[in-house]
């Protein structure tokens, strides 16, 4: 019956009320019968290995306060050649500590770089927020434990006055690129396996339903911008439950206007290589998107070596290193 509701909108001049009101119906059927669900599916954790690194000797215990006064912990490590070319803010992924930078980082450190890793709220060793249940999306809170972490670095007494980058890896990353945005202290960001919440789980709401319902007739005749109204509705209802917000990685990605660097698995399953694709594609200014063959999600350090330092610390030396990098007003 759906498919001839199709037939007849696309074959005869159907009146936009009768159009929205085919929408209208189709939505709330699908909000009834799925919604459930989808929420359901939308909050359960991944089922990965969260690196954990070995503590660095010499390295600077750091303490940032947030915004609403908890404390966050993270360690500064300092580069080990004759001068430094820049500093960098490492952010990490979701349940990973501060020393799990330094397998992506070892070669920045020792081309020039001091490299600064915070835990995030409920994490590591950073305070508890006993009203906040962190999970693999990017929230208000994360965003915001960001930004106090940018702030503090462009604030310490040995800051670099030309400004900082970014190297964020998967939750990380999301949530570096929505405080770059607004930040113009931060001058280039490198991510990777980063991901947004609209452009990941429309694709992934295709696949649930198809999972849930054997109505194959109504999964091909709806377009993805429906998919796209129903995740739009069931992510706020998530927040909601919550008491978050998820802001939208794809519009910061689109005002950032600098310097990017996406690396991505090229046989990552979580976040597929068409997802961050779609991401990228709303980049503006001068950016690279690198896919990985074979590497799984945020395995493709393991896979690529030599060819992944090589390339995260020409990006670098290219954006941040040089010292034609203007200084940030006092």
């Amino acid at each position: 019956m759906v498919f001839w509701f199709w037939v007849i909108i696309s074959v005869l001049a159907v009146p936009p009320i009768a159009f929205g009101l085919l929408v209208a119906a189709l939505y709330l059927y699908i909000r009834w019968k799925y919604m459930g669900y989808l929420l359901r599916i939308f909050q359960e954790k991944p089922l990965f290995v969260v690196p954990r690194g070995e503590e660095a000797a010499g390295a600077e215990d750091v303490a940032v306060t947030a915004d609403d006064g908890l404390t966050l912990r993270g360690c500064y490590l300092k580069t080990t050649a004759a001068e430094r070319k820049g500093v960098i803010l490492f952010g990490l992924e979701f349940g990973s500590d501060r020393w799990s930078c330094r397998p992506y980082c070892e070669r920045l450190l020792a081309a020039g770089y001091d490299v600064l890793a915070v835990e995030p709220r409920n994490q590591g060793g950073s305070d508890r927020d006993p009203n906040y249940e962190p999970l693999q999306w990017v929230t208000d809170r994360d965003v915001a434990d960001a930004r106090a972490v940018v702030k503090y670095l462009l604030s310490r007494p040995d800051a670099d006055g030309r400004g900082v980058g970014l190297f964020g890896v998967s939750k990380g990353g999301g949530a570096g690129l929505v405080a770059a945005a607004g930040e113009p202290g931060v001058r280039c960001v490198a991510t990777d396996g980063a991901y947004a919440t609209h452009t990941t789980m429309v694709p992934y709401l295709k696949r649930w339903i198809a999972i849930y319902s054997d109505r194959k007739i109504l999964q091909r005749a709806l377009p993805m911008w429906f998919y796209g109204i129903i995740g739009s509705v069931g992510a706020k209802k998530v927040a909601r439950n919550r008491g978050v917000a998820y802001p939208s990685v794809e519009k910061a990605v689109s005002r950032l206007g600098r310097p990017l660097l996406m690396i991505h698995g090229g046989g990552d399953n979580y976040i597929r290589p068409e997802m961050a694709a779609a991401l990228f594609a709303r980049a503006r200014g001068p950016k690279e998107l690198w896919v990985v063959p074979k590497a799984k999600h945020n395995q493709a350090l393991t896979v690529a070596g030599d060819e992944y330092h090589a390339r995260v610390l020409a990006f670098f030396d290219a954006h941040l290193g040089n010292a034609a990098g203007p200084q940030l007003p006092a």
